[in-house]
């Protein structure tokens, strides 16, 4: 599978693009042939090894804690997100960042948001570390503003949670700043090449989130409710559903279905509070549900990456890639069809998940990688 993608040019024949016949709710519904989770998996884990090689047009990725450049010294990293508040997004990067030696710090407006005990480690801009490289997940506020802040670093973009195709207003400030753009997935990277309006090329890394891929021991009769977040804050905004999302819940527990619910980090669990919340992220979660039902987002592919098959709650107004509906068995717009379509949940072909998922394994060594390249640390940036 190739670890490379052009925006704006049809994807290689061994991956090719999510037909436009599965890109839209509509097409979402109805039976399909369902391929086993170890027949899937094994097309997409077959991948990563190649992907290590060829992310770069390079050799192998070195050795656990290499060195990345002045011997001794570890790459050091500043990251902004979109939300500047999610720490979320770079917590599945940091146990192979251990490993590396690669020293991860995200930037935060201040403190306050930041919960205790989070292991990311957070500064403010003024009280940042030195660093070799700054790495934004959008071109929202908080990440242009950095961007500003640090004009000496070189900057790599990564799609660590979904983004529309839309090309966002800020993008414009963000591209002559880019030296390296990376993706989960052909299907995100499409997705982020439209949103940073740029045609170059972006690296396929995988999502870290997939290197502990759980096995799926499905308990007869759970389904996993994946909320989103029903009130926006200072760190993120939100997506309309969760009055659909709760009346379809009531409807699968009063037809004896058992409801475990994963929590979006940022979701209100009052909310939730009549059902089973998971003590474990979502995608732990999933290993032990038979279907997945609620308002499609980036974990979505991932889920089905674990075998379950899902159903995709559309509210009114609910505005999300392509990609994350062709993940779904079917979508749904009134409680009243929860039942019958979760019944009739089953997995998407398996070029459609290999697309929307990405290379399963050693995705986040592969991310690490491309940013120790594209940091050229022999050269150290002071960033100010």
């Amino acid at each position: 599978m190739p670890t490379t993608y052009e925006t704006g040019v049809p994807a290689a024949p061994d991956l090719p693009e999510v037909p436009a016949a599965a890109a839209g709710p509509a097409a979402c519904a109805g039976p399909r042939t369902a391929p086993s989770r170890r027949r899937v998996l094994r097309g997409l884990t077959a991948t990563a090894g190649a992907a290590g090689l060829a992310v770069l047009g390079a050799g192998p990725a070195p050795a656990a804690g290499s060195g990345p450049g002045r011997p001794g010294r570890p790459l050091r990293v500043l990251v902004a997100t979109n939300e500047p508040w999610g720490t979320y997004h770079v917590k599945p990067l940091l146990a192979e960042a251990g490993r590396r030696g690669v020293r991860l710090t995200q930037l935060v407006p201040d403190t306050s948001g930041v919960q205790p005990g989070d292991p990311v480690p957070v500064a403010t801009p003024q009280a940042a570390p030195r660093a070799d490289l700054l790495v934004v997940t959008g071109a929202g506020d908080w990440p242009l503003e950095c961007l500003a802040r640090f004009p000496r670093l070189p900057v790599a973009a990564g799609s660590l949670a979904y983004l529309g195709p839309q090309q966002a207003p800020g993008a414009r400030l963000l591209r002559p700043r880019l030296r390296a753009v990376t993706s989960s997935s052909p299907a995100e990277a499409r997705a982020f090449g439209g949103y940073l309006g740029v045609r170059r090329r972006i690296r396929v890394v995988g999502s870290p989130q997939t290197d502990t891929l759980p096995d799926h021991r499905p308990e007869p009769g759970l389904v996993l409710v994946l909320t989103s977040v029903t009130h926006p804050d200072g760190t993120g905004g939100a997506a309309p559903g969760t009055e659909l999302l709760l009346a379809a819940a009531g409807k699968l527990r009063a037809a004896g279905k058992r409801i475990l619910v994963g929590l979006h980090p940022r979701e209100d669990p009052k909310l939730w509070d009549a059902y089973e919340i998971s003590d474990v992220p979502s995608l732990q979660a999933a290993a032990r549900a038979e279907a997945a039902v609620g308002i499609p987002g980036t974990v979505f592919p991932l889920v089905a990456a674990v075998g379950v098959p899902l159903v995709g709650v559309t509210g009114a107004g609910l505005t999300v890639p392509d990609y994350l509906l062709a993940v779904c068995s079917s979508t749904i717009d009134d409680p009243a069809e929860a039942v019958p379509a979760v019944a009739s949940a089953r997995l998407p072909a398996p070029d459609v998940l290999a697309d929307a998922v990405g290379p399963i394994g050693g995705s986040a060594a592969r991310l690490l990688e491309v940013w120790r390249h594209t940091a050229h640390p022999g050269h150290p940036h002071d960033g100010r």
